[in-house]
């Protein structure tokens, strides 16, 4: 009997695309079921993925949610409102640009996040042409910087929210080479805690004007309950600001 590749106890069932040829790449159902996404990198083309595609976007926002939290406790300790506000520029960025798109991959957005902190890097060394997403996120972000100096950091402040960003990309992501474990956590954390923002977004896509950070930023404060994130900055900076 083929044991399961996940908990090596129940017997596997299912062909799991993800596991390839180890162990015979079997899963059992309940595995499947309660891991798939969340803490298994699942490809795009999975037979089991589809029917359940809003309520694995939903559990995996949860689970995006609590780490996100931590992550953002951590950013604003480092760097501020401003240093929030360059993460929560990838967070906008990427949703709006991935979030119609059944093919995008935590690759996408490592490599793009990468090529954005070599830009930023006192040491810059211009590199070959940008991929598609990074190529994106670089004139998104040229732009939120030119119409929002005074939420400029430092180059050295700002590479190290990029570095922090890619080792919790990377993290979420699992390491498989077709994850999408990242998108769909921020996906389903956007269209489950802060609806109004996914819907501006998706509206918005990949052209027009930037929707500017600080919109859904949780807040720093240490006494927030666990499992809960407040949508701290709802206010959009425009020429109407009196700071």
């Amino acid at each position: 009997m083929s044991k399961c590749v996940y908990c090596h106890e129940r017997k596997g069932k299912r062909p799991c695309p993800a596991f390839g040829s180890q162990s015979g790449g079997l899963i059992c159902s309940q595995c499947c079921g309660e891991h798939r996404v969340v803490r298994i990198a699942c490809p795009p083309d999975c037979v089991y993925l589809d029917p359940n595609s809003d309520y694995q976007q939903k559990r995996a926002g949860e689970r995006f949610a609590l780490v996100r939290r931590d992550f953002y406790k951590d950013v604003f300790e480092l760097g501020g409102e401003k240093a929030a506000a360059l993460f929560n520029l990838i967070e906008v960025v990427t949703f709006s640009y991935f979030q119609g798109r059944r093919d995008g991959q935590d690759g996408e957005v490592i490599a793009a996040v990468q090529a954005l902190r070599r830009t930023l890097s006192p040491l810059h060394i211009p590199a070959a042409p940008l991929p598609v997403f990074a190529e994106h996120l670089k004139k998104e972000y040229e732009t939120f910087a030119k119409q929002q100096p005074q939420q400029a950091l430092n180059s050295s402040t700002a590479t190290d929210v990029l570095d922090r960003a890619l080792k919790l990309i990377t993290e979420l992501s699992g390491g498989g080479l077709q994850s999408q474990r990242f998108l769909t956590g921020l996906i389903g954390y956007i269209k489950t805690y802060h609806p109004d923002v996914a819907e501006q977004l998706a509206k918005r896509g990949e052209g027009g004007r930037i929707v500017l950070p600080g919109q859904f930023t949780p807040s720093p404060s240490p006494v927030e309950p666990p499992g809960r994130l407040h949508a701290g900055h709802h206010h959009t900076h425009d020429h109407t600001c009196r700071h």
